[in-house]
Order: C-alpha cells, then structure tokens, then sequence
C-alpha cells in the first residue's frame, strides 16, 4: 500500500513539473521524453495508416486515448483509458523521462499511466506501421528493445502481428458510444480440443470447433485469405494465436458489442467488408438443441437426437425449447457396447474428458470400454502438436453437422449398446438398398432426358439477353461448376467489388487460377454491359487486354469467368506509399506502353475498331510479372467501317477521366479513350487520386 501511495506521489510530482515546462509537440511518428500530446494533435504512422489521439466515440462527448485507422477513424486498435474516461475536460498525454507514459486532464488529474517493471534511460514512443504503440529503449544492448507495447493489451480489435494469447484476449465494448469492456470476450480455450470461444459473462455463447493443424473446424473451411494464422503450442495446448503482417491487404476481427466475431477486410476504395460472422446460424449457438442431439443446419427439422436417444420430453421438444435436450433410448450395457461412427460433425464440447497420448483408434476404442462412464471417442492426430485418443465422459453438448465435405477428419465414435447399434445397422441397410435402386432408375431417365434440357437452356439462357449463338464466341459454364471453383461463392473467396458486382476468386482446375465478377441486383451496370462484354472482348486478343475465359448465365445469375491477375489493379499500387515503391520509373513506363499498346490495338489494329469509354487505373490490371491488362469492357463501343466518332444520351463511366465532349454533350471517339489515358498517366506520375474535374485542373496546374 505504502509502495502504491510513492508511485502516485512521484506521478503526481511528475505531472506538475511538466506542466511548468513549454515542451514543443512531437512530429511525425515519435514522441520524446517530457514531449507532450495535447487534445488535437495526433501522431501518425510513417505509412499514413494509423493515428494515435484523443477521440470521442460515437454521441459521446467523453474523451479517450486512442490508436485508430486513418482512413477510418471509428475503428480502434488501442484505447488507453478504456474504463475511465475523461470528461467535461481537454486530455493531455505525455512521455516521462524514465518512459512513463502519463494522461492527465488539463486540471492535471490522473487519468491512466504506463506500467512496467524494467527502468529505461533513453526512451522513446514510436506509432509503428503495424498500428503498435511501442516505448523503446536505446541504450538496451540490442539495437531496439520494447520496453512497453500497446498490442498487449488488445480490445476488441485484432490487427496483423497483435497476439491472442491466454491470457490476452478480445473484450467487446459496452456500447458503440462506450469503449468500457462490454458483455463478450473472444478467447482460447485449451479443453482437451483447442478452441476458441465467445463468452457473454461467465457463460459460453459459442465455440468454434478444435484446431486441426490448419484452421478451426466449424469455422472456416479452407485456410482464407484474410487470415492466415499462425499457432504456437506449447505441451500440445495453443498458447498463442496471430496473423502475420501482410502488406498486401488490411484485415481486423472483431469482437462485436452485440456478441459476434466478425471477419472484415478493406477493400481498394478503404471501406470494410465482412467476410465472416460467427454465431451466424442459430447451429452456432453454443448447446442450441441441448444434451445428446445433433443441429443440422439445413434440414426441415433444425435439432435430432443423436442415434439412438429420444427426447427428453416429445411434448416439449419444440423450435421453442430444444435445450431439453435427449436420452438414451436403452441403458449401456458395459463392457458389452458398441461404437456408432458420427461422421462429418462438430466434436462435442469436452467438458468432461480424458486425453491419452500417442493412441492409436484401436487402442482409443479398447480405452473407452475399458471404462463404463465414457460415452465417445475420437482419435485425434493434429500434426507436430499431439496425437492420442480424446474421450468424452457423460452427456454430450454443442454437436453440430457440418454442411460441407472438406472434413474427413470430423467423426467421432459414440457409445450404444448392442440391441441398439444393430436396430441402426440394419435400417441403414434397408435404407442404402432402397436409395441404390432409386438411383438405377434416376440414371436412367437422367440419361435419356439431360441432353435434350440442357440443349433447351443453353437455348434459353442466350435468347434471354438477345445473344445470338454465332456471336457467342467462348465457352458456356454451368453454374455448379463456377460455384464449385468459388466454394460456393463463399465470402473467404471475395476479392473486390465493382460496378457489375462481386469478384471472387477460385480454381477452376488444380493448374487454372480464375476471376469471377458476379452481377449483383443492386449493379449499376446491367443485361445490357453483360451482354456487350460476352460478344465483343471474346473477339479481341492481345497481350495487353485481359482473358475472357468464359460466362455463366443461368436464371438470374449473370458472370463473367476472366485469367486471375495476381497483382489485382494499377490503383492498389500506385495510391498506397509503400507498395508504390515497387513500381520504379522503369516499371511504371514499361506500363504506360502496355496500355498504350492495348489502347493501340483497339482503336487501329483489330478487326474491331473498340472504345473502351471506361478507362482508368482500376480497370488496368497487372499479372505476376506487373505487366499491364486493360480490363472491363462493359461499356466499350465498336465503330463500324470509317466511322469517327458517335453520341449517346447515356454517358456513363467514371467522371474526372471523361473527355469533356463526352462527360457535357455524349460525344465520344478514339480521342475519348486518349484523354483517359493522360488522366491514368497523371496519377501514375503524381501518385495523386483523381476525383473529379477539379482535382483534375489542379494537378495539370501543379
């Protein structure tokens, strides 16, 4: 007590020196010993991506210490006073000469200060690049040393390079308005099974399933994009949990104040899309259909009871009050039971278990029966963490099937007694004999008839959108192929969003990479781009344009199949100061040539005269080896014979790389296209947006 009552008194001495003292405020990125951040001032990243400052969120009018995204300044990384904030005064942030960090109010009331155990005699705060607030010391024997960092301490947002640990987890925030820890934690739970769950208070609102060497089992099926974790276990439990720092997107998760994990990445124009949300299907409610039952998510009836048990109660076993959960239909008759193989399903929460390791499933099985309260088994075989058998011990709680066939590794075993494993054999039996004949005769109606349906589609699908089938030049997909390459357009694979709609991203096969641009209800662009896009770039071939491999037109669904550009859009380079250096001048010229070439070949050199009408930096894709495609024809024009130029009434495209003609009067021609190109040119010189004419004007002023 005595101790805590000296650190105050020397903070509080601290706090009335400085305020004594006329202290210049830090630039850029860093602040110095006795260097002071008042309400207003901000310190920023080098790479212009976080902030760090005083903020209010939401309606409130109370002041907090924050990290933040600059380009989204409603989305924190850090907040430093969290449970007290700062109210009816101005906040004031300063860096101590032993590397103390100190927020008081402008009255000098103590508000939150830096903790740490080592003493530091040259620090310095730094706002990395990575949003991490850091205090290094210089005069440590290695070159730089974190005395202090603010990703120890996350909140209810997880950047690239911040850990979850055990003891570090997400807390959501009571409110939007109030960044005080809220009702939900995110965290790991070592249980026999790794997992992670959701916790409102001291209660389990949902879990994602064990780690399997790659990803967590119920929560995403193949490694995304977005998140690529990396796990560290330590005696086969799951100590830490991070994403690695990739410059090549920005992505957070989220422990919602409403109770929900959320995926987001950024996209090109800075805005946030949700890729994931966990609970999302009310399967992902922790126990939803209670003890003993199996929830199917898309089945008529959403809760059965496992093989064999029966409802607690059938007069209550309703939507309303599944949670009664199930019983055993007939007791165990141990050591005389059986084991029924549950595939394809969410292990069962081990609340109650046993682990043994480096057991094969024999011996699993042998280990089970061995002892009369274990009601299930499973082998478990996670690579270079542990191997050995997992055994469950009473009721069975939060078993969910899975939809999807990408887990061959989620059965486990459960325990029945004899009479009862053979009443299930023999009608499944009865029940295999019975589809197999079924099958017989669907395949052969299927046969008769598939051709003549499919000829009929394909058929219809064209004389939908007035497309003749001479003018069709390239292949028509079915729709469960593309959706199979695109799992099922599933939002992991979500690359982009433009006018037409979505992009995602897929295989087509196990060497073919593909692009898939969905139309959506909502597009700005409809049949009509559809339509000139599928009959006229299937006719242009050059190096410099991008593949159309194909279309898909199947009911309401509209796509367009394209080459993968592994580099996605001129745009995402050259606005952003770090990737922009990967562009030399070299590069940037050779790509001014290419799409000079492409241009070159549309307006002269094909045996379509085309104009484009759309070009600028977003629709200039780049390969593997940064070489420059022009993209997107939905509202390029094809001149017939000698003629020069065309008007329309409808003048669409993207404004600030209209030609004037075009953009006031709907006139348009090869000289439209140039135009555009110049305004692309601009920016890849100036690295500068282009928003409108204004802009515009000021950058060919400048």
């Amino acid at each position: 007590m005595n101790h805590a009552k000296f650190m105050i008194s020397i903070l509080t001495a601290s706090i009335h020196l400085l305020t004594f003292l006329k202290l210049s405020l830090a630039t850029n990125n860093t602040l110095s010993p006795n260097q002071t951040l008042y309400d207003g001032d901000l310190l920023t990243s080098p790479n212009q991506m976080f902030q760090l400052g005083f903020f209010s969120p939401g309606t409130s009018r109370a002041k907090f210490l924050g990290v933040w995204f600059k380009s989204t300044p409603d989305i924190f990384v850090w907040v430093a006073n969290r449970e007290k904030p700062i109210v009816d005064s101005k906040g004031v942030f300063t860096l101590a000469r032993n590397g103390t960090m100190i927020l008081t109010t402008s009255e000098r009331e103590l508000i939150w200060f830096s903790n740490f155990c080592r003493p530091v005699s040259n620090p310095l705060l730094q706002l990395l690049d990575t949003g991490n607030l850091v205090l290094v010391d210089y005069t440590s024997k290695e070159e730089k040393s974190f005395v202090w960092q603010s990703f120890d301490y996350p909140g209810e947002n997880i950047v690239p390079g911040m850990k979850m640990e055990l003891n570090k987890y997400l807390t959501s925030w009571k409110n939007a308005d109030d960044p005080s820890p809220g009702d939900f934690t995110y965290k790991i739970e070592n249980r026999g099974l790794s997992q992670m769950i959701i916790l409102m208070g001291k209660r389990k609102r949902f879990r994602t399933g064990h780690w399997n060497g790659s990803f967590f089992t119920g929560l995403q099926a193949f490694p995304n994009p977005a998140s690529k974790f990396r796990t560290v276990f330590k005696n086969g439990e799951l100590v830490s949990l991070f994403d690695p720092n990739d410059i090549s997107y920005n992505t957070r998760l989220t422990m919602n104040y409403t109770g929900f994990i959320q995926r987001y990445i950024m996209n090109e124009q800075d805005a946030w899309i949700l890729v994931s949300e966990h609970p999302k299907h009310p399967c992902d409610n922790y126990g939803s259909c209670g003890a003993n039952s199996i929830c199917k998510i898309n089945k008529g009836t959403m809760c059965e009871c496992l093989l064999g048990f029966v409802p607690k109660n059938k007069r209550e076993w309703s939507v309303s009050n599944w949670g009664n959960g199930c019983r055993r239909i007939t007791p165990l008759d141990c050591p005389k039971d059986g084991f029924l193989e549950i595939r394809g399903a969410k292990f069962p929460d081990p609340l109650d278990y046993k682990m043994k390791d480096n057991t094969n499933t024999d011996e699993c099985r042998d280990e089970c029966l061995k002892n009369c309260n274990c009601t299930a088994y499973a082998n478990m075989n996670i690579s270079n963490v542990r191997s050995g058998c997992l055994m469950w011990f009473g009721a069975l709680i939060d078993v969910k099937e899975f939809t999807e066939e990408f887990f061959p590794d989620a059965n486990f075993y459960l325990r029945l007694p004899i009479s009862e494993l053979k009443d299930t054999i023999s009608r499944k039996k009865k029940r295999k004999i019975f589809i197999a004949t079924a099958f017989g005769f669907g395949m052969l109606f299927f046969g008769l008839t598939y051709g003549v349906i499919l000829l009929r589609k394909r058929h219809k699908r064209l004389k939908a959108l007035k497309i003749k089938r001479e003018d069709l030049e390239l292949p028509l997909f079915e729709l469960a192929t593309i959706a199979a390459a695109k799992n099922n357009f599933s939002v992991e694979n979500l690359i982009g969003e433009g006018g037409f709609g979505p992009i995602y991203k897929g295989n087509l096969s196990a060497e073919q990479v593909i692009a898939v641009k969905r139309m959506s209800e909502t597009s700005t662009q409809g049949s009509e781009e559809f339509k000139n896009e599928v009959t006229l770039i299937a006719k242009l071939q050059h190096k410099n344009l991008v593949r159309l491999l194909g279309c898909c037109i199947t009911g309401k669904e509209k796509l367009l199949i394209y080459e993968y550009m592994q580099h996605k859009s001129l745009d995402y380079f050259i606005f952003d100061k770090n990737k922009s250096a990967l562009l030399t001048w070299p590069k940037r010229f050779d790509i001014i040539m290419g799409i000079a070439r492409g241009l070159l070949y549309l307006h002269h050199d094909s045996r379509l005269k085309i104009i484009h009408r759309d070009l600028k930096t977003s629709n200039i894709l780049l390969d593997e080896n940064l070489n420059a495609k022009i993209s997107d024809f939905g509202l390029a024009r094809m001149f017939k014979g000698d003629q020069t130029a065309s008007r329309t009434k409808r003048v669409m495209g993207t404004y600030g790389y209209m030609a004037p003609e075009y953009a006031f009067d709907g006139k348009f021609s090869i000289k439209s296209d140039v135009f555009s190109m110049g305004v692309v040119m601009l920016e890849m010189v100036s690295g500068k947006k282009n928003k409108g004419c204004q802009n515009l004007l000021k950058q060919v002023n400048s």
